[in-house]
């Protein structure tokens, strides 16, 4: 049988290039070599795109630097994409460049297939604010959250700051809109700390979201795989042990016990259920496909169950909790990759029977 190409991109601009290249070495690991030819593709900080070389093989965040191989030659990004003989594209893209639409975008252009969620997709799950107005339209559980963008907290920051401390409690979450991993976001728990956390935010985005917290937070997270008829792994939950006090991205890829994975996570049926059945009618309400890992806020005294928001192309490093997720319903990661891979293939078939002219 002949092998598959797949180009694999990593890499990439946004802040959580180290993690993309963790996540890579581990999809590289993984893949069955009988049935694959992996070919990397890494996008550099600078934006350079550059094929071929060593695959990566750092399976910490925190060991990146210095450690990435320079490929044989530089490219650029249509010559890597569609001059490369490529059966299918991986992207493991996390963040802005690459998780939001923009790499979508071009595959689209070269009608590559490629593995997760399309240009709509991709946008939507990316921005926070965005996504949180689609949930609220599909009628689906989120805390109380202000979006704010930087020109307007430079101008007018006490009296968004009191808006902030009347219309949702602390502790408070400042996130950057267009961001994931954990990456600038902070805890407020009070006024005084508001400021910085939005300083922090507006370092990344020029757009950030500040949430309400949720008392007796338990982290509940949920995968979901599939195109049309998306199916949903058992629920996880993660334990934050780390002094940060939340899943931080120190919390996530620094330090090994920065918090600790429980799957299943210990709910009742009816909980796990609905975890189930709400992340599916998210992945829908986005117009996602492939994958996406569903990120939840329980109340772990009333119940109360507020879905957070997803990730379109979700850690994929030994310790990230989407394959561990699949592994504990059934199928492990090699197996994961495979199913990936086909439902791309799926996907884009279908999309070739679209016509292009009327005539």
């Amino acid at each position: 049988m002949k092998k598959l190409r797949v180009g694999i991109i990593y890499g990439g601009r946004s802040g959580e290039h180290e993690v993309s290249v963790v996540s890579a070495a581990s999809i590289f690991k993984h893949l069955d070599r009988a049935r694959y030819e992996a070919v990397p593709v890494l996008i550099e900080k600078s934006g350079q795109w550059v094929l071929g070389g060593k695959a990566p093989d750092v399976l910490n965040a925190g060991a990146v630097e210095g450690a990435e191989t320079q490929a044989l030659e530089a490219t650029e990004p249509s010559a890597a994409v569609a001059g490369s003989g490529f059966d299918v594209i991986f992207p493991v893209l996390h963040g802005p460049y690459g998780e939001d639409g923009t790499v979508q975008g071009l595959l689209e252009l070269a009608n590559v297939p490629y593995v997760g969620a399309g240009v709509l997709g991709s946008a939507v799950g990316m921005d926070k604010a965005v996504m949180k107005t689609l949930f609220a339209a599909a009628g689906l559980p989120i805390v109380p959250h202000l979006t704010v963008l930087r020109r307007e907290w430079e101008k007018e920051k006490a009296s968004i700051a009191r808006r902030a401390a009347d219309q949702l409690r602390f502790p408070m979450f400042v996130k950057p809109a267009n961001l994931g991993s954990s990456v600038g976001i902070s805890k407020a728990a009070s006024s005084a700390e508001l400021d910085p956390a939005m300083e922090l935010a507006f370092q990344f985005d020029r757009k950030a979201v500040v949430e309400a917290g949720v008392p007796n937070t338990r982290e509940i997270e949920c995968a979901v795989l599939g195109n049309d008829e998306p199916e949903a792994s058992v629920a996880g939950e993660v334990v934050v042990t780390h002094r940060d006090g939340f899943y931080s991205y120190d919390a996530k890829y620094l330090d090994p016990d920065g918090a600790a994975l429980k799957i299943p996570a210990d709910l009742p049926a009816a909980t796990a259920e609905r975890v189930r059945r709400v992340s599916i009618e998210a992945f829908r309400a986005l117009e996602l496909s492939g994958m996406a890992r569903v990120d939840f806020l329980l109340d772990g005294v009333s119940g109360d169950l507020y879905l957070n928001e997803v990730n379109t192309i979700p850690g994929f490093t030994a310790i990230s909790m989407y394959p561990k997720m699949w592994e504990a319903s059934g199928l492990p990661y090699p197996a994961l990759l495979d199913r990936l891979i086909a439902l791309a293939l799926e996907r884009h078939e279908e999309k070739q029977r679209l016509r292009t002219s009327i005539k």
